[in-house]
């Protein structure tokens, strides 16, 4: 297999200290729902990108990850002030800790135990390599996570380990989901379309319809990091996608959404549907399907992300410099910084996005239209849909 090299002991910065003091992804609290009164006070999601350390080399990567920690990597305590800063939202978003390979900080477990304490949901987004053992797994459910994203973009072993960077990477995400399984933790898997796996998805379907997890996060590619040499698939071919997802969210037992592709909520409900349906179209709730993100929410707007040195963003895909923690509030920046504003004000989006009758369920990708055009509020680029009324 091709894994990335190893770091060694000494680029290990920021091991914890003895003693010192994770659409989504939900767990048991199940609080009250989410609703759009939300989206001013505090977001939904707050993504953390604990480091961008990974030993893949995954073709996709948003954040181009590489094997070894950056040397301005949030350290431990710096990392707890975070968490502890973003509890001063009106009420506590759901954490994500991504990457980069969560598993790559050894103190990882620790931060999930600090954030969990401080009355945090936590999921966790590991790399399928050899670190996500077993018994890794054991100790963040041990920790407080409730909930794995696990990564799968192919049916089969040949479509995915190209994605990946290394042969094997399949045959070990499987395993990743048996063990999970075994242990009692769910999982929603993602993927990631392309031109080269778009033809699999009513296979990628039925091969976990098979694997007993609660969701299927299918992300829509946003030409950044190692993604700019990635094809995106055609506008005329989201809507066949469309199609084919709405299709198997109403017959498979998992609940199915998309992440950068909101005017799937517009496929859907022109299928006279309800986006937020669960599993064969019963209506769901946030312990049925887990992080279901109730309509409109997109990058900015019930999103926050942070990445592993603290920077502030709209989104992970979305690389809209917003401050940077510590210097900078989190709470702050989401509740006033003008791009985080902007991005939760359709009626002010350039193009069709701007008038569509959609625009507040949907309002397209923020982070394809800045990819793609260079504008966080130009019109979706990817979308076929033409508004019923025309711009005033």
């Amino acid at each position: 297999m091709h894994i990335a090299k190893v770091c060694p002991v000494s680029d290990k910065i920021h091991e914890a200290k003895p003693g010192s003091g994770i659409s989504v992804l939900a767990g048991t609290m199940n609080p009250p729902d989410y609703t759009t009164a939300d989206f001013d006070r505090n977001p939904l999601m707050f993504y953390y990108e604990v480091t961008r350390a990974c030993d893949l080399v995954c073709q996709h990567c948003r954040a181009s990850a590489q094997p070894c920690a950056q040397p301005d990597q949030l350290t431990t305590d710096q990392s707890k002030a975070l968490i502890d800063q973003a509890a001063g939202f009106d009420r506590k978003p759901i954490i994500v800790m991504t990457g980069g390979d969560p598993l790559k900080r050894p103190d990882i477990f620790q931060l999930i135990r600090h954030a969990t304490g401080q009355g945090f949901e936590v999921a966790l987004t590991p790399s399928a390599t050899p670190l996500a053992t077993p018994n890794a797994l054991r100790r963040a459910r041990d920790a407080g996570v409730k909930r794995l994203g696990i990564s799968l973009d192919g049916p089969d072993a040949e479509t995915h380990d190209a994605f990946r960077g290394w042969r094997g990477s399949f045959k070990r995400t499987l395993e990743m989901l048996d063990d999970a399984r075994d242990i009692g933790l769910s999982v929603q898997i993602n993927t990631s379309i392309t031109r080269r796996n778009f033809p699999k998805l009513d296979a990628m379907a039925e091969l976990l319809a098979r694997r007993e997890i609660v969701m299927w996060s299918v992300f829509f590619l946003v030409p950044v990091g190692r993604g700019t040499a990635l094809e995106r698939i055609s506008p005329e071919e989201y809507e066949i996608a469309f199609a084919k997802l709405w299709h198997h969210a109403r017959s498979q037992p998992y609940a199915v959404k998309t992440t950068e592709a909101p005017h799937y909520r517009r496929y859907v409900l022109q299928q006279s549907g309800d986006p937020l349906a669960g599993p064969a179209g019963r209506p769901s709730s946030r312990r049925d399907v887990g992080h279901r993100a109730p309509l409109g929410v997109r990058d900015g707007k019930g999103i926050l992300f942070v990445g592993y040195n603290g920077e502030i963003l709209p989104a992970g895909f979305l690389p809209v410099h917003c401050g940077r923690f510590p210097k900078d509030s989190v709470v702050e920046a989401y509740l006033h910084h003008p791009s985080f504003r902007a991005l939760r004000n359709p009626d002010e989006f350039s193009g069709k996005c701007g008038y569509c009758e959609f625009r507040q369920i949907c309002g397209g990708s923020r982070s394809r239209a800045f990819a793609v055009t260079g504008d966080m509020l130009a019109s979706e680029p990817d979308c076929v849909y033409q508004p019923t009324r025309a711009a005033a």
